[in-house]
């Protein structure tokens, strides 16, 4: 390879400003070149077509800037791409190269922002994110949020009574008894389980988790189905019996409220439960069903083959039949009407919705959502499920563009989990991880990534600490950065607590009340103190910061209303020394801790770098002072 030119779009010398695009804004693009005879540099932008070909939207020829003898700087102005679009850059160098003519394609390194030579067939290009300017609601950027797992939680009848009792289910006799499913030999669910988690447990919890720092609850879905999960909705517009009804609910709205904490619920708009006021497959309702009759008023909302047992069911599990989102009596039930599913709930003061398996709702669907949403409440969030980088996720042959300023707020950060966590276990260098958070900064417009949802678990996937192999030390790294970093933290109920779980339906155990690891507990609460005492840590941007050190992960948060932030982290076994570069004149370690004092010991910095010692699987948190 020729190495003929250099760029690196994570430096604001080569690209400003960093990152996605508004509609509205220009980018400077600069490239320095080598010696060689180069007749013309130039920039290619690109987006895809419905089938995902790349279709050439703007040809750019770089201009001779600046010429260093050794060295020249070529520029150019990209005026503003106006339409909300996921494009794609690369560059196309036209030169004389040892005599001979040649023309050579250079597009982004596989795993950072640095340039990198290609076949003119194999480009792996540079993404640039357009979007509609946009502002999520400040409430959901400074706020933490709390997932209950509505059954786990709590049981807020004083006699611990189980409400609304469904036929044929499964009790356990001890609020502390491991979960486990009951199934027939095909696989499918003999019985559902329950302990009897319901609203009246969570009013009664309120108090603890405004005292944890919480100001979102996130509720898994509420609405009456045959599971304990719910995700088989069996109707929309009732509260299932086992959780309490519409006056329980809007109590814990109401009481929410008064401590300064938000409502958002968990919209299944995908598929239905088979045994559902709309499908109606075991006639338990007193409705015709469209499992029971062509003449049902839902039975457009579904997929039915040659006969009524062969009908399209969410990956195939016919437990959960498939709905047909678009169907214009859907959308109607759902988003349109006064008394819709939307309308019904944030009239109540639902403050917004989660939406499962987002990538499987059509984009249409989810603007209009949206919109519903927003006419009902200017300041709701819409938050959507999504596993992956979701400004360029590909579901069903569809770019979806989920981030562009009229579908979603904010996306479930599995990709923060993910990548943390094999940081901490060791399964990738601090350099690696930090090219995977620029990576997702680069891509995702700035709201989003403020908004963010940064989790450690979920309801799908193994618990944070089973997952760290039980390590305290490496969990408390883990909480310190999600508290910490750009974005909203997550916390899954019990995870505070210390408890551990690996996938369903061990990750979602009860909560251990009276049994809690005090010790994960108490730095749950300091750090959700910290975060809340450091406005930078809600505001602020972050710079990530190469250590030249694998097992030594840093970054600081700054910005010009507040004092900057630095944290590392040592995930070793040993201790470890590093030698960090950053603008500032000195820097003070501080606790997360109230009742910690501070020796107030500063590090001063020697030719514009800072020697930091770090205890093995530790961390240090310092003010930066400029």
């Amino acid at each position: 390879m020729a190495n003929v030119i250099k760029y690196n779009s994570w430096d604001t010398n080569f690209k400003a400003p960093f990152g996605a695009l508004k509609t509205c804004e220009k980018a400077t693009i600069n490239v320095e070149a080598s010696k060689f005879d180069i007749y013309s540099i130039k920039l290619i932008i690109q987006k895809e077509d419905e089938n995902l070909n790349p279709v050439l939207v703007r040809e750019v020829e770089l201009q001779l800037s600046e010429d260093l003898g050794n060295v020249k700087k070529y520029s150019a102005e990209i005026l503003p791409l106006e339409e909300p679009a996921v494009y794609y850059y690369f560059f196309e160098v036209r030169l004389n190269l040892h005599g001979e003519d040649k023309t050579l394609f250079y597009g982004k390194d596989h795993n950072n922002g640095m340039i990198c030579e290609y076949d003119s067939k194999y480009i792996n290009k540079y993404q640039l994110t357009v979007y509609e300017d946009y502002k999520v609601p400040s409430w959901f950027k400074e706020g933490v949020l709390y997932h209950v797992f509505v059954d786990r939680f709590n049981n807020g009848n004083r006699n611990g009574k189980v409400d609304g009792i469904k036929k044929n289910s499964f009790l356990y006799g001890n609020w502390d008894d491991d979960p486990m499913y009951i199934k027939k030999q095909n696989g499918d669910i003999a019985r559902w389980d329950f302990y009897g988690g319901n609203l009246k447990g969570i009013i009664n919890k309120l108090g603890y988790l405004k005292k944890l720092g919480v100001t979102i609850i996130y509720l898994s879905p509420v609405f009456e189905a045959a599971s304990n999960h719910k995700y088989d909705t069996g109707n929309y517009k009732k509260i299932d019996p086992m959780f309490g009804d519409e006056k329980t609910f809007k109590e814990l709205i109401d009481k929410a409220a008064e401590k300064g904490i938000s409502i958002v619920l968990d919209g299944v708009f995908s598929h239905v439960g088979e045994d559902s006021i709309y499908f109606n497959k075991y006639n338990n309702y007193d409705s015709v069903g469209a499992y029971q009759s062509e003449e049902s008023p839902y039975r457009s909302w579904f997929n039915f083959g040659e006969d009524k047992d062969d009908y399209q069911a969410w990956w195939g599990i016919k437990a959960l039949p498939n709905t047909n989102e678009l169907e214009p009596s859907f959308m109607d039930y759902i988003i349109y009407d006064e008394d819709s599913v939307v309308n019904k709930w944030m009239k109540m003061g639902v403050k917004g919705w989660r939406l499962d398996v987002v990538d499987e709702l059509p984009t249409k669907f989810v603007k209009e959502l949206k919109k519903e949403v927003r006419k009902n409440d200017d300041e709701s969030i819409l938050i959507g499920e999504v596993w992956e980088d979701a400004s360029n996720k590909i579901s069903y042959s569809e770019r979806r563009t989920y981030l562009l300023g009229d579908q979603l707020d904010s996306v479930l950060g599995y990709p923060f989990r993910d990548n943390l966590v094999s940081f901490l276990n060791g399964e990738i260098a601090s350099w690696q991880l930090n090219d995977f958070f620029m990576t997702i900064k680069e891509n995702y417009p700035e709201e989003a990534f403020k908004s963010n949802l940064n989790l450690l678990s979920s309801h799908d996937i193994e618990r944070v600490k089973t997952a760290l192999k039980s390590d305290k030390e490496l969990l408390k790294l883990a909480i310190l950065t999600q508290m910490s970093f750009e974005g909203v933290p997550y916390i899954y109920y019990g995870d505070e607590a210390g408890l551990e779980g690996g996938k369903d339906p061990e990750n979602r155990k009860t909560y251990p009340w009276k049994n809690e690891d005090m010790e994960i507990m108490d730095f749950y609460r300091h750090c959700s103190q910290f975060r809340n005492r450091n406005k930078v840590l809600t505001y602020g941007n972050t710079y990530f910061i190469y250590t030249g050190n694998d097992d030594v992960f840093a970054y600081t948060r700054y910005d010009d209303e507040y004092e900057g932030i630095l944290v590392v982290l040592n995930r070793s076994e040993n201790n470890q020394s590093v030698s960090l570069a950053l603008k500032a004149d000195s820097i003070e370690e501080i606790t997360v801790k109230y009742s910690v004092v501070n020796n107030g010991e500063k590090i001063e910095a020697v030719d514009n770098k800072f020697d930091i010692d770090i205890d093995s699987k530790s961390y240090k948190v310092f003010k930066i002072s400029k």
